[in-house]
């Protein structure tokens, strides 16, 4: 089974390398961002309490997250692998995720990081908010969301760089060669675990 991390600032070009990478690889894609934007929609409890978290720029707790993603694992299991675009976001998801991949008898083959500076993702988002109209991309909820990425999920690198597996991508740059990047490092070690 094939279990990818893609992880990277808001901004940093996840969704777009995601949808690159579950169309090669065939898997099934695990986006917290999607999970949570369904919820938001069909205005359940937890949609409605995530909306009011995101609109700050602040993330959603572990527990939340968790219960979303224990439930798309458990019923995805005829899978090539997952891809999960926006979780681990915390260390202790990052130490949950690695037991709900053990009782699904497998493991993390890779964790690959996009690295893009601030400037570069603050012109991004303030760009994507115009063409999507997305209401957590103000300027202000933006900062406040680096704020938190800073501080709660950057220390994830540290936990996953003492680990085989961690890649840390420049995200800025041509699309297609990104994808080419990180295509070769997952196929490189998909080729030495066999």
């Amino acid at each position: 089974m094939l279990n990818i991390v893609l992880f990277g600032p808001p901004g940093s070009g996840k969704g777009t390398q995601s949808n690159l990478l579950l169309e090669k690889y065939k898997l099934e894609h695990i986006s917290t961002g999607d999970i949570l934007r369904k919820e938001i929609a069909c205005k359940t409890d937890l949609g409605l309490k995530a909306k009011d978290l995101i609109d700050k720029g602040l993330l959603v707790p572990d527990e939340l997250i968790i219960q979303l993603i224990e439930g798309q694992l458990t019923k995805e299991t005829d899978s090539n692998g997952f891809l999960f675009d926006g979780f681990p976001r915390t260390i202790e998801q990052a130490r949950i995720l690695e037991d709900l991949l053990l009782k699904l008898n497998t493991s993390l083959t890779c964790m690959l990081s996009l690295e893009v500076d601030e400037e570069e993702l603050m012109r991004r988002l303030l760009e994507r908010a115009q063409i999507q109209g997305r209401s957590d991309d103000t300027p202000e909820v933006i900062l406040a969301r680096f704020k938190e990425y800073t501080h709660k999920t950057f220390p994830i690198i540290d936990f996953y760089k003492n680990r085989d597996g961690f890649f840390a991508i420049n995200g800025k740059g041509e699309l297609q060669k990104i994808f080419e990047t990180l295509v070769e490092l997952i196929d490189s070690v998909v080729e030495k675990s066999a």
